[in-house]
């Protein structure tokens, strides 16, 4: 099941969304910004499908 989940870019502070897959528990893996084109480091925890938690940072480079 997917979900969307909005927040802030740690690049250039815009509210974006993205879309998450809580079938999977707890997760971490890359995406860009949709405005800034930054790669973000995205890590959901899901229970029961339900999000519990969500951090997403930027990537040292």
């Amino acid at each position: 099941m997917e979900q969307e989940h909005f927040f802030q870019c740690p690049y250039c502070w815009e509210d974006i969304s993205m879309i998450l897959d809580s079938s999977i528990r707890q997760q971490t893996y890359i995406e860009d910004c949709e405005v800034c084109c930054n790669p973000i480091e995205i890590s959901p925890r899901f229970e029961n499908g339900e999000l519990i938690g969500f951090e997403s940072q930027s990537i040292e480079q």
